[in-house]
């Protein structure tokens, strides 16, 4: 170009090199398609794994989680063992119907949550959820005795209802524990050992817990006294003096660390952070790493919190194997695809398998 400064057209101009052949292009959504005919959830999944962004990592994860489930052993026929984390929240919102169904129909075969993902549950056994708002004065629901998550809001009464069924439950397990004493058979509860006890105990097909007892999936909450159900340990603790229920944490460290060393491949669904997240990563460094994990969740990583972590760091730990299918979604301002949603849809024969890695 005639007149342009040399260093500026240098600058700007700057010569390409041949993209390879298999590049993959960024591909958009086309509604046309589907004119005449109503749109499925694959329609847009399909659509939107080549869109960039995190719909890529969503579609990623989707094949991910399909890999997991369609894997078997080639000499036993044994399949992932796929462990699922959550946070309390999810229980209290309406995706607890799709963990529901997950329990049920067996699609996971261990559960870590917190200690309000096991009593939210038994809660909404007992009484509802009201939908709210993310700007309710805090005061005023406190002078109305509602407790509000988010956008919902739970009345107090339900913690009183609860109190009024847990509280006997707690009366007999501490009798169980005391009568066993000296025997053979003496009873260590543990966590893992009450949320079974509650699951049947509840006998109710809307809760998770129910079925995770029903088909003996073990559910794991080491941080099982920080909520409601610790409030009514604590309150017990006075009612049965000086006699004390007790919780072994120890042994059921042992028992999620067995599972993963046990399982001939082992896959990781977190949704959320924290104490959940930790738990089955840590659980599957004792096997060196799960072969396949999946990351939801909104934290970022730039204050180190292995929340916000992503999959690479986990590799450095020895907690996903090097050369793992492993990603992150890391939705903004808009609801996380469902649990239900990433494991029954997806094409899984036609995605590119790729390993972990920073960008992941």
């Amino acid at each position: 170009m005639e007149n342009v400064p040399s260093t500026a057209a240098q600058a700007v101009l700057v010569k390409s090199e041949e993209m390879p052949e298999d590049a993959q292009k960024v591909e958009e959504l086309d509604f046309n398609k589907f004119r005449g005919r109503p749109i499925t959830a694959d329609d847009l999944l399909q659509g939107m794994r080549h869109m960039g962004f995190q719909a890529t990592a969503m579609c990623e994860a989707i094949r991910i989680i399909n890999d997991m489930r369609a894997w078997r052993d080639p000499e036993t026929g044994e399949r992932t063992t796929i462990f699922l984390g959550y946070t309390s929240n999810l229980i209290s919102s309406g995706l607890r119907g799709v963990f529901r169904y997950l329990v049920q129909h067996r699609h996971v075969s261990a559960i870590v949550t917190t200690a309000g993902g096991i009593e939210e549950d038994f809660i909404k056994c007992l009484g509802d959820t009201y939908m709210s708002s993310f700007h309710a004065p805090g005061a005023e629901l406190r002078k109305k005795g509602l407790n509000r998550i988010g956008n919902l809001v739970v009345p107090n009464s339900n913690y009183c209802a609860f109190e009024d069924w847990v509280v006997p439950i707690l009366d007999k397990m501490l009798e169980e524990q005391e009568a066993s004493k000296g025997t053979e058979e003496e009873i260590h509860w543990t966590p893992s050992k009450v949320i079974h006890r509650l699951g049947k105990e509840i006998n109710d097909e809307r809760s998770v817990y129910y079925w995770a007892w029903k088909n003996d999936i073990p559910v794991f909450c080491p941080a099982l006294t920080d909520g409601s159900l610790g409030d009514m340990l604590y309150f017990h603790t006075f009612k049965a003096s000086p006699q004390q229920l007790r919780i072994d944490i120890v042994e059921d460290i042992r028992k999620i660390n067995t599972i993963s060393v046990r399982a001939k491949r082992a896959g990781m669904i977190i949704l959320g952070g924290g104490i959940v997240k930790h738990h089955i990563a840590n659980a599957c460094l004792m096997r060196n790493g799960a072969e396949s994990a999946v990351y939801i969740n909104t934290a970022q990583e730039f204050d180190g919190s292995d929340a916000g972590a992503r999959p690479d760091e986990a590799v450095s730990w020895g907690k996903i194997k090097i050369g793992a299918d492993a990603v992150k979604v890391c939705p903004r301002k808009r609801s996380s695809p469902s649990p239900l949603q990433l494991i029954t849809n997806g094409n899984r024969s036609t995605w590119r398998r790729q390993a972990a890695s920073p960008s992941s």
